[in-house]
């Protein structure tokens, strides 16, 4: 109980300071999946869900620290988990992203990003998400947005380097003005954001994955992040705690409009993160006590 008041103070402060320097997520907002303009879009109350897979490599740069890259793919299918599955009420939209990533953190301790970048896909072929076409899928139909990567995020890691049991990954990207295709992603009143500069939230819960496909270690580790090790050399995969693993991954993917193009300064992007941290533990004890 101590535990959950510290984190709801800290949620409530950092979410009244991050407000005073960065506007919050969008709500109610409008996504039409197969770009066929405002009208036909869906309501989207305040996220995207999503959920996939990575591949981590760790480089070990001191004692205690490192650096490392992530490859990873993701399946958008709904929003608000609400169970209205884009692919079935919009035949032909099948929304999927590969997310690519460096960064740097402490063993027992914190990482975050550096930069990266993360491109989403609309599918007009239905069942090509999880297959060896692409990249496991993921990269295939139309590019209808590419956001930036921002500094900072990231989340907590055991000893080993991976994050710690379903523990939160915080991901801060932006879209500039003209990265998002046209059609697909609107203001509650009709405006296209395509016109717009975008800021990205993604909070995912990652959990590593024992024993990954062979079509996933083909398709992510070997493929696209160009591994060459177990897996990719003829020998059998497996994960190296402190090297290199996978990860299963689902979570939210929320917007923002940039107000006068303006990008949030780093520390209150992170103010929000930790709110968002606070009000997804807070639900969850909650959900646990019902």
């Amino acid at each position: 109980m101590k535990f959950l008041k510290k984190m709801a103070c800290a949620a409530a402060v950092a979410m009244s300071m991050g407000a005073a320097q960065a506007a919050p997520v969008l709500n109610d907002w409008v996504f039409n999946p197969t770009g066929d303009g405002y009208e036909s879009g869906q309501v989207i109350n305040e996220y995207l869900d999503v959920n996939g897979n990575a591949f981590i490599n760790l480089t070990p740069t001191g004692d205690t620290s490192f650096t490392f890259t992530e490859h990873a793919v993701f399946n958008i299918s709904q929003a608000d988990s609400n169970g209205v599955l884009f692919p079935l009420a919009y035949p032909g939209g099948n929304i999927s992203a590969v997310f690519e990533a460096t960064g740097t953190g402490n063993f027992s301790g914190a990482f975050t990003f550096s930069g990266g970048t993360i491109r989403m896909y609309q599918n007009p072929v239905n069942g090509q998400y999880g297959s060896a076409n692409g990249i496991y899928g993921a990269n295939l139909g139309n590019l209808i947005a590419s956001f930036d990567v921002l500094a900072g995020g990231g989340g907590l890691v055991d000893a080993s380097g991976s994050p710690t049991t379903n523990g939160q990954v915080s991901v801060f990207a932006r879209a500039e003005a003209g990265a998002l295709a046209p059609g697909y992603f609107f203001l509650d009143g009709g405006e296209d954001l395509s016109g717009s500069a975008v800021l990205a939230f993604a909070f995912t819960n990652a959990n590593t994955v024992g024993d990954p496909t062979d079509r996933l270690v083909d398709e992510v580790a070997c493929e696209y992040a160009g591994f060459g090790g177990p897996g990719c050399d003829g020998t059998a995969y497996e994960n190296a705690p402190g090297d290199y693993f996978f990860l299963s991954t689902n979570g939210q993917f929320k917007l923002n409009e940039v107000e006068g193009g303006e990008v949030p300064e780093p520390g209150s992007l992170a103010l929000f993160g930790i709110a968002m941290l606070g009000a997804g533990i807070a639900v969850r004890r909650r959900a646990g006590k019902a």
